[in-house]
């Protein structure tokens, strides 16, 4: 093996050349730091893992530092260079009676081996512990275990090894013997994997959180920020400043990296927080600060780089690929949208499962559980894969295998809603939004999804419309409609959906689509749209307070739209929407337009609607004076709901119901007027179907 360890030679701390900026205190570390302090009591071995960049040597440095300041006469006989490690533990003294701490870490510079290695380094981590041990430097050779053990059979040794992943075999094999012949031995290693030794203590360091918790008012990462940010800018920080939301911004961004955390900082010095925060939002490899003390952490691209490797060819393919999704994924996602190219769909769970174990990836579902693993990405080492995908020139297949993928999830969640299971298609949409959101944002970049990804957007019609996504499902559709219109009956649904969702905040620029929305329904034939285009004209008459005309529209809608079909609002909305509207003039029908509601085929399933429907009854019934009987269907109404979910539309009503009922009050119709606006969409030209362009 080529040399890739080295030490400073001497006991002394490295010169203020070699340092470089000495890294300020840890922030927001206390627990780690009590953690490890006590496992160091109470175990012979001791691993901090965790990903690039979170504080592995900070903080097992300072736990050295902290047991050489409470023990007497202790001698570090190992220093390496340029470390923060080495800020911590050199310079204690001449050596003494008591226990010794001997320290070799990674050198810094390029990771092949022996970019950085001088004349005289080791060949070896055993003969790099010889050397530090032995208080020599310069001498090369190699060294056996049995030396080495022999060389610590000295009470009370800690061995301080130091980032130890391109070594990570041997240190197993070495650590695993000196154990064994040297009793007195404590070992701290630190790795972005354990050991997998037995008898080792692992303590698993994660980014500091970016939101506050009980124990720190400030989230950790803004802290750490703010504390770095005054130590380079040199001036004051109101911490009533609009840029302190910049702050939590940027640490939210960098999923609360402390390497990141701290080069951002560099950077807001020397220009500004909101510039850091804006330029983070798309990218944040390029984040550097060169006086950092270590060379390898003054680029966060350079950082994430040193993990990326030493993995091997399929686990750097699985990271590029992978790094397409968004937010969490199942193994099976993973699968389908990296295999291929060589890659067996076989061995990409493999390749997770070794991704997470050194920190590129985060587990985020129990992978012992029934469920099958879940993971999400590190936002550094999602960027870093995103560069390596594109220099590979595999993004637009990637992101075609992703817009596939989320089209399925989208057609599943739809199907699971139309079938009764609202509350598992919800679920389904929570789980998967952020990869969701992605695609649809990505698709009108590459024409050939444009279709794919407008139907998602439909097939999503309950997300937007009931779960009040009405701003993001519109924006969607208006950017993917212009590039659909060879398929009539898909614009046709799309202006419908997109009119549905701009009604009430602006009921002109509905007006607008509905009047290209209805040939293109009657050119395709389309029952359901063209009942729904009706619902969604009801809806603008109530707003413009003409009764008569709502109810026409509404009573259209219900006879109009399919008993079964799916893809929007069921006919029993429509004769809820209806018995609103009749309340006032004619209460004997608005309540058979309620029951009706309420017995429609498959309401019981239908909870969204079958809320609708309550709502509407106990509308009624207030509006009769049956304001007892209209408080419990309320009541009975909200309790049928499941609360670990998000409130549908219809809900805040329902609560306004039963104000107005407690005040005595009468609830009026929805008939205040909405200031004028406009849309913006681009209404696509279709030959022969009487759409304008």
């Amino acid at each position: 093996m080529a040399d890739v360890w080295t030490r400073k030679g001497g006991d002394s701390a490295p010169s203020a050349q070699d340092r470089g900026q000495v890294p300020g205190p840890l922030v927001g570390r206390e627990r780690e730091s009590r953690d490890l302090r006590a496992l160091l009591e109470n175990h012979r071995l001791v691993t901090v893992a965790g990903e690039v960049g979170v504080g592995k040597s900070r903080l097992a440095a300072e736990a050295v530092a902290e047991a050489v300041a409470h023990e007497v006469g202790e001698c570090v006989l190992g220093v390496g260079k340029g470390r923060p490690a080495a800020e911590a533990v050199a310079g204690v003294g001449a050596q003494g009676a008591g226990p010794r701490v001997v320290v070799v870490r990674w050198p810094e510079g390029r990771q092949d081996a022996g970019s950085d290695a001088g004349p005289g380094s080791p060949v070896s981590l055993t003969a790099a512990v010889m050397e530090a041990a032995a208080g020599v430097h310069g001498r090369r050779g190699t060294a056996g275990v049995g030396a080495v053990a022999d060389r610590l059979r000295a009470a009370d040794v800690l061995l301080f090894l130091d980032d130890v992943d391109p070594v990570h075999a041997e240190c197993v094999g070495m650590v695993q013997t000196l154990l064994e012949f040297v009793p007195s031995l404590r070992v701290l290693v630190t790795a972005r994997r354990p050991l997998g030794l037995g008898g080792e203590a692992v303590l698993r360091l994660a980014p500091l959180s970016a939101e506050p918790t009980d124990e720190h008012r400030t989230a950790p990462a803004m802290k750490l920020f703010l504390d770095r940010f005054l130590e380079r800018a040199g001036a004051g920080f109101d911490a009533d400043d609009s840029d302190l939301s910049s702050v939590a911004d940027i640490c939210r961004y960098v999923g609360g990296l402390p390497l990141a955390v701290e080069l951002a900082a560099e950077q807001a010095a020397r220009s500004s927080v909101g510039e850091v925060a804006e330029r983070l939002k798309e990218h944040q490899c390029w984040l550097s600060a060169p006086d950092m003390a270590a060379p390898r952490h003054r680029s966060l691209r350079d950082a994430v780089a040193a993990a990326y490797v030493l993995c091997d060819r399929d686990e750097r393919i699985v990271w590029a690929r992978a790094s397409i999704l968004a937010g969490g994924f199942d193994e099976s996602t993973a699968a389908f949208v990296c295999a291929g190219g060589g890659l067996a769909p076989a061995r990409v769970p493999a390749c997770l499962t070794r991704l997470a174990g050194v920190g590129v990836l985060t587990p985020v579902r129990d992978p012992g559980g029934i469920r099958e693993p879940r993971y999400r990405m590190a936002p550094a080492a999602h960027d870093f894969g995103g560069e390596r995908l594109r220099e590979a020139r595999e993004f637009e297949v990637a992101a075609e295998r992703r817009a596939i993928h989320f089209h399925r999830v989208a057609a599943l969640a739809e199907s699971l809603w139309s079938l009764g299971s609202q509350p598992q298609a919800v679920r389904l949409v929570l789980a998967e939004a952020e990869g969701l959101r992605a695609m649809l944002e990505y698709a009108p970049r590459q024409p050939e999804l444009a279709a794919a990804a407008l139907e998602s957007v439909l097939n999503l019609w309950f997300w937007w419309a009931v779960y009040d996504g009405a701003d993001e499902g519109r924006r969607h559709l208006l950017r993917l409609l212009p590039m659909c219109c060879s398929d009539t009956l898909l614009i046709a649904r799309g202006l419908c959906l997109a009119a549905w969702l701009t009604a009430y905040g602006d009921p002109y620029g509905a007006s607008e689509l509905l009047q290209h929305a209805w040939p293109a329904a009657v050119l395709t034939g389309d029952d359901a749209t063209i009942g729904r285009i009706a619902h969604v004209q009801g809806m603008l008459a109530l707003h413009e307070g003409d009764l008569e005309r709502a109810t026409e529209q509404f009573q259209e809608a219900a006879s109009t739209i399919p008993p079964h079909v799916s893809g929007g609002l069921p006919p029993a909305v429509s004769l809820a929407a209806l018995a609103v509207t009749q309340a006032e003039q004619s209460p004997r029908a608005a309540r058979r337009s309620a029951r009706r509601a309420l017995s429609q085929p498959g309401i019981r399933g239908d909870a969204w609607a079958c809320l609708v429907a309550r709502y509407a009854q106990a509308f009624v019934d207030h509006s009769d004076g049956r304001t007892g009987r209209a408080r419990l269907r309320a009541h009975r109404a909200l309790a049928a709901l499941d609360g670990r979910l998000p409130a549908p539309h219809g809900c805040a009503a329902l609560r306004d119901l039963i104000t107005d009922i407690d005040r005595g009050s009468r609830s009026g119709l929805p008939t205040a007027t909405v200031p004028r606006g406009l849309t913006g969409v681009a209404i696509p030209a279709q030959a022969g179907s009487g759409i304008p362009g």
